[in-house]
Order: C-alpha cells, then structure tokens, then sequence
C-alpha cells in the first residue's frame, strides 16, 4: 500500500550514518543521492520493494519528529530485530520503551523494539510469527 516514507533530518550525514545501519540489516543497499532543484540534499534508500528517503526540509524550517508517529520495519527473525536495534544503537539512535523482545498483541506474540533516529523519529523493528 505504501511507496516510500520520507523523513526529516537536521543533520543529514549523522542521520545517513544511521540509516546505513538499520537500513544495512534489512537489506538496502547504498542509497541514492538527490539534490532538489532548491539545493536541499537526500537520500534515499530501496529493499524489498519499499523505499524510505532522509531529507533537508525544502521549506528550510527545522525537521521535527511526529509526536505518537512510528515508522515499523518487518525483520525476518527475532534476531534481525536484535540486530536493527543493535545497529541503530551503535549509529546514534536512542533505544526507547522495553528493551527488544516479545510482546503479546492482538494478533498473537509480535517480537519488536523501539528507537529514536538522531533526529527523535520513532522507529520500529518487528518480527510477526506466520
């Protein structure tokens, strides 16, 4: 259902750091750069047939983060999530919430983690049994 998710940064190099590592669990390769015709830098990076981009906000205002916002990466294991996790906690993201692990949710046991990117966006790792 979706294309692509596009996220703010304020910092774009610290946050590509970032993405690289959890982006690099999941498969994405090196992203691709694009400069706007505005001069604003972003990357974006391709797996799995989605796409997620880091951008310098064209309207030149700070990026923010969505309050009650999540972005949620299917991993492929339990131990894929420990992985993202663990990547994006070695890059400069924040390990938020439970520490990674199971949960019980309404359609079964889900194992996931949270974290913040450097520039505060929610992101989420899960793992759903089939």
């Amino acid at each position: 259902m979706l294309s692509h998710v596009l996220v703010g940064s304020n910092d774009l190099e610290r946050s590509k750091i970032f993405y690289d590592a959890v982006l690099g669990v999941l498969g994405a390769g090196e992203p691709v750069r694009h400069v706007t015709d505005q001069g604003k830098a972003r990357y974006f990076y391709r797996a799995q047939g989605s796409m997620v981009g880091i951008c310098e906000p064209i309207d030149g205002e700070p990026a923010t983060h969505a309050n009650g916002g999540t972005i949620a990466f299917h991993c492929g294991s339990p131990e894929q999530v420990q992985a993202f996790h663990d990547a994006g906690v070695a890059a400069g993201g924040t390990s938020i919430e439970d520490p990674p692990g199971p949960r019980a949710g309404s359609s079964g046991a889900v194992y996931l983690c949270y974290l913040r990117d450097p520039d505060g966006n929610k992101l989420c790792g899960i793992h759903r049994p089939a």
